[in-house]
Order: C-alpha cells, then sequence, then structure tokens
C-alpha cells in the first residue's frame, strides 16, 4: 500500500473519530471530561477497554514474541483474568464507596494529603512512561512503512498523531473516549481475525485443523514448568500477570475512570468480568496469530522478526491491499485507543489531584483542565521523541520493566492503606515511594550473583513488597497518626 494512500486513510479515520465525538459529548463541562455523568452503558464500556488494555504493543509485538518465548505469554494473562477479578471485587467497591473523580483520593482518606499527592504523582509518571512506550511502537513503526517515504521527520509524526487525538478528546474527555473505543476495538480485532483468515490457508496444510496445527507447532507450547530461574516460567509469569493487573488497571486512573463512569457499582463489575473473559480470548488470537506469520514468514523468505514482522507482511504487498489498510486501521486504532484514554486519565489526575480544579468554581476550572490537556499532550510528544534515542530493547519489555519500577509504590501503597489499620507518617509516603525503585534496580541487578536467579516481569512484587516494608517502618498507631 502507498505511503499517501495510508495518509490518506488515517486522515479518513480521524475524521470517523472526530464525527463521533461531536455526536456522543454537547458539553464541555469537567464532570462529562471526567466522569461521563457516570451514564456510560456497561457494555460499551467493557468493548471499549479491550482496545484500550491491548495498545499497540499487543498488536505488533505479542505476535512478534512468538517466535522467541513461543505461546509463554497466554501464562501471564491467565495471570491477568485473576486478577481482574481482585480488581472488580476487591477494589472497585472501594472506589464506589468513595466517589471521588480519581482513585488516589481514597489514600487522602485513609492516610492524609501528602500520601494522596504522592499516589497521584506516582501514576503520573507510570502512566506517561507506560503510554509513551506504546505510542512510540508504532509511531515508529508508521514512520519506517509512511512518513519516512514522504519526508516527514518523526517528531513531527509524534506531534501531528497527538494532535490528533487531543482535537477529538479536548471537548468530551472520558464521555468520548468510552464510544470512541468502541469503534476502535473493532477495527483491531478486524484486522486481526482478516489477516488470520488469509494466512491461515497459505500455512496450515490441507486437511489439518486450526486444533492440531497449534498442537503439532513447535511455536504452540504455552506451559513452562521447567527451569524455575527462566523468565518464562509459569509460576513467575503468573503471579506476575496477578499482580501487574492490580497495579496497572486497578491502581491506574486511566482504566479505573472508564469504570467510574458506569451507572453503578454492580455495572462496573459486570463490565470488569466480561472484559476479563473476552480479554483472554482475544490475546489468545493474537498469540495464534504470531505462531500462523512465523511461518508464514518462513515460506515467505521473510527476514523480518520480533516487532517488524507483522508489518513487514501486512505492508510489503504479501496480502491484499484491502488487508493492508486493515491493517493500518487496526494499528492506529490499537495505538489510539490507549493513547486518548490516557491522555484523558493524565489530565483528569493532574488537575484535580494536583492541582484540585474540584474546588475551584467551574469556568476558571474548565479552561485550566483545557490547558492541563494541551500541556499533557505536548509533554508526551517531548518523551515519545526522546524514546527514540534512548532505547533499543523490547517495547514490550520496556513498558512492563517501567511499570515494575514506577507501579510497584503504587501496589505497596494501596496494599498498606487496605490491609493495616495504621497510619503514616508525613514523610513517610514519598520516600518509600523513591527508595523502593533504586532498591529494586540494585537487587534486580545483582540478583543472578547473588542467588542465580533472574527477575522477570514478577518484578513489581519485590518492588511493591518493598514499599510496604518501608512504609510499615515509617508508620504509627492510628490514633497517633
Amino acid at each position: 500500500m502507498e505511503a499517501y494512500g495510508i495518509v490518506l486513510l488515517m486522515v479518513a479515520y480521524f475524521g470517523l473519530l472526530i464525527g463521533v465525538a461531536r455526536l456522543t459529548t454537547k458539553t464541555t463541562s469537567n464532570a462529562t471530561f471526567f466522569t461521563g455523568n457516570r451514564q456510560s452503558p456497561w457494555y460499551i464500556v467493557s468493548f471499549g477497554m479491550i482496545g484500550a488494555s491491548l495498545s499497540g504493543v499487543t498488536f505488533i509485538s505479542i505476535p512478534g514474541s512468538v517466535g522467541a518465548s513461543s505461546m509463554a505469554y497466554l501464562q501471564m494473562v491467565l495471570g491477568y483474568f485473576v486478577g481482574y477479578l481482585v480488581v472488580a471485587f476487591g477494589l472497585l467497591p472501594i472506589y464506589y464507596r468513595v466517589q471521588r473523580v480519581t482513585i488516589y483520593s481514597f489514600l487522602e482518606e485513609r492516610f492524609g494529603r501528602t500520601a494522596y499527592k504522592t499516589g497521584a504523582w506516582l501514576f503520573l509518571v507510570s502512566r506517561m512512561i507506560g503510554s509513551a512506550f506504546r505510542l512510540f511502537l508504532v509511531a515508529l513503526v508508521l514512520q519506517q512503512f509512511v512518513f519516512d517515504t514522504i519526508g516527514w521527520p518523526f517528531w513531527s509524526t509524534t506531534l501531528i498523531t497527538l494532535g490528533l487525538i487531543w482535537v477529538y478528546t479536548y471537548k468530551g474527555g472520558i464521555k468520548t473516549i468510552v464510544w470512541t473505543d468502541t469503534l476502535q476495538t473493532f477495527f483491531l480485532l478486524a484486522a486481526v481475525v482478516w489477516t488470520i483468515l488469509l494466512i491461515y490457508p497459505e500455512v496450515v496444510p490441507a486437511g489439518q485443523t486450526a486444533w492440531d496445527y497449534w498442537k503439532t507447532n513447535p511455536l504452540g507450547r504455552v506451559f513452562f514448568w521447567d527451569q524455575p530461574q527462566a523468565p518464562s516460567f509459569f509460576w513467575k509469569q503468573f503471579v506476575a500477570g496477578i499482580f501487574i493487573t492490580i497495579s496497572m488497571t486497578g491502581l491506574d486512573q486511566d482504566m479505573m475512570q472508564k469504570n467510574l463512569t458506569c451507572k453503578s457499582l454492580r455495572e462496573a463489575q459486570k463490565n470488569m468480568v466480561w472484559f476479563s473473559v473476552v480479554l483472554m480470548a482475544v490475546n489468545g488470537l493474537f498469540l495464534y496469530l504470531g505462531m500462523l506469520l512465523h511461518d508464514f514468514a518462513s515460506i515467505q523468505g521473510i527476514q523480518e522478526t520480533g516487532d517488524a514482522l507483522f508489518p513487514a507482511v501486512a505492508l510489503n504487498g504479501y496480502l491484499p491491499p484491502l488487508a493492508a489498510a486493515l491493517f493500518v486501521l487496526g494499528l492506529v486504532a490499537a495505538a489510539y485507543s490507549s493513547a486518548d484514554s490516557a491522555l484523558a486519565a493524565l489530565t483528569t489526575s493532574f488537575s484535580v489531584d494536583i492541582l484540585e480544579v474540584d474546588r475551584m468554581e467551574e469556568a476558571k476550572a474548565v479552561r485550566l483542565r483545557r490547558w492541563v490537556h494541551v500541556g499533557t499532550t505536548l509533554a508526551m510528544a517531548v518523551v515519545i521523541v526522546m524514546f527514540r534515542s534512548i532505547t533499543d530493547d523490547s517495547v514490550v519489555n520496556g513498558v512492563f520493566k517501567a511499570a515494575g519500577y514506577t507501579y510497584g509504590p503504587l501496589l505497596g501503597l494501596f496494599s498498606f492503606a487496605l490491609f493495616t489499620q495504621r497510619g503514616l507518617r508525613t514523610w513517610s509516603a514519598p520516600v518509600s515511594a523513591l527508595a523502593s525503585p533504586l532498591l529494586t534496580y540494585w537487587i534486580q541487578a545483582n540478583s543472578v550473583d547473588w542467588w542465580g536467579y533472574a527477575f522477570g516481569f514478577e518484578l513489581i512484587l519485590l518492588n511493591g513488597l518493598l514499599t510496604w516494608l518501608l512504609l510499615f517502618a515509617g508508620s504509627v498507631r492510628k490514633s497517633a497518626a
């Protein structure tokens, strides 16, 4: 597919998103932007959250990872499922009881303003890093296959991309995103299913079922029970999946903000349960696609691997033009359904938790929130451009490594709030949040020499545990807090 054709397709797609935004949002109030007036249908939220959870990382990197680690990622997905149940029935009732705009206000109720501000800043840093990594991957792919061809520099690609997201979210925020993410999830899934249908006859021998192909394929291995030191060991990935979900969904304003737009706690819980079931199936679909893509590449003599494999197959003439167009839409949808909600959540948290616009007169609060939205968009563009010059790691590993260091303190802070009755000294939360990532890095860097143990995605659990212990050291009996 020609570069200019892809650009026109993206323009048309953004035009569609802007149209949806205009249809779904009539007001510009902060209540609409932050909470969607708490009127979102749970099934719309649930379907749209699939696209926001998967992002461009899943769309490209998960199929590409099959060549190196088979289907080991499915072990982590099983952990995700358990984690989502914990969020649905453990955390959502607390958030609906508090009935505030952001979830970090629970920390103010429990520990006071310093812990509250610490939690909010942890989210802002965590989400900015994670979302920038995700969008960086997609911007890099589009740059390589499209914008380099027409002479656009990377910084302009990034700025235009985020600018277009700002255009369709500036007015309605989360209320708009609930509906645009539904559309984007549809395109994402359509691209994957259609690619599977096109490649399947080229790869799977006639008469062999899809199940038999999976069972007999060396890349189809899911469970890894041997070698406990290896990152692919089942219990490492399963337990890590649970705590990554609790931290990156249950303690993340971005994902919880969508749930809090539902009409009631019961509907929010129904949303989470159905979402977790469907997400497991969708991740399995991505991994199956990865197996097909690697075998297809072997047959066709395609040299690209990892993150470059899916784009190479889709955009280099191996698929019909219409399928290539759908790949572009799926890729854009995967990236932007994650980025748009992240920008809304970052804007919400900074406006409410840091600037406290919920305590201001409405007109002033709306003006300030709009400026924060612009500033957040520009800040993410700067971070993405910086990533291109400093990262050479797999984006999937980069996202979760970063999350292991930045979401771990949130995990420790919330678990201390939920499972103890103790109070915190004023300095305890910020000091613990800064010290635990440093300790985690030190232990991770030396763990192989000390114990012969290599940390994988379970690093987030170590970080959370260290934060908890540091908080305990800085705690007091509640009556003395």
